[in-house]
């Protein structure tokens, strides 16, 4: 078990969150009502809902939004979204993934390729990329929960595979263990930021700042698609490479 790792989940968010808040909240709600309906509207019955109900207070999701999407699944009303991945390829031969929840699979086929054409990439048939992942669960915690060494231990107790400890802390489980590691740290740490399963890329590509420009425009359109959900790459850009693209 690694105490630390370069390795960051792909999830091109964070930054721009702020200016995109409803846009945010618009798919966690999706996510809370794909959850309530799959299993019981109760988070303490329903893992995958726990998780999202999670997610939404950590992105300060209001209460009173957070039930009415859980309502929504109780009530059997709103669409049916379908849960689908695509795989493919962006600048420099970097490997992504992207998770989508629709109600109309042709819309969103079409617009993540487009998305993905014009910044310099391609998408691919499924498992094309896949293959260079492991499918684990991850169980994120803001620094503020404590020192790499805390974390670290808490972990470790709980039954965790790896941790990574940079601007946030990332401890990576088993699939199947997911919520039960995610159960055992609460008491030491709290509530996470965030639990669910991820792809972890087996190796990484180091992008210059032509490509990481093109692969961060990319980001961008993905994550303004509103059936996107997530994206999962194998890229790393340096620190350097980050602070000339501003």
């Amino acid at each position: 078990m690694a105490g630390h790792s370069k390795f960051k989940n792909i999830m091109y968010r964070k930054g721009a969150q702020d200016k995109k808040r409803s846009a945010l909240f618009s798919k966690l709600s999706r996510e809370i009502t794909v959850a309530a309906k799959m299993g019981t509207p109760d988070p303490d019955m329903n893992p995958r809902l726990r998780a999202a109900v999670g997610a939404a207070k950590a992105q300060s999701m209001p209460k009173d939004n957070i039930q009415r999407a859980i309502d929504k699944a109780s009530k059997g009303d709103g669409e049916n979204y379908e849960e689908i991945r695509y795989e493919g390829f962006g600048p420099g031969g970097v490997s992504l993934i992207i998770e989508a929840l629709t109600d109309n699979r042709n819309r969103t086929v079409t617009n993540v390729r487009t998305a993905v054409s014009k910044n310099g990439g391609n998408l691919g048939a499924p498992g094309s990329v896949s293959h260079g992942f492991d499918r684990m669960g991850l169980v994120t915690y803001p620094a503020s929960a404590g020192d790499a060494d805390t974390v670290f231990e808490a972990a470790l107790e709980a039954g965790a595979e790896d941790v990574a400890s940079e601007d946030d802390h990332e401890i990576w489980t088993a699939q199947d263990t997911l919520h039960e590691v995610a159960r055992a740290l609460e008491p030491v740490l709290g509530e996470p930021e965030s639990a669910k399963l991820a792809w972890r890329p087996q190796t990484t590509v180091d992008l210059g700042e032509g490509e990481a420009a093109t692969l961060l425009k990319l980001l961008d359109a993905l994550d303004d698609d509103d059936d996107v959900q997530t994206v999962w790459g194998n890229y790393e850009i340096s620190d350097a490479v980050m602070e000339k693209l501003g």
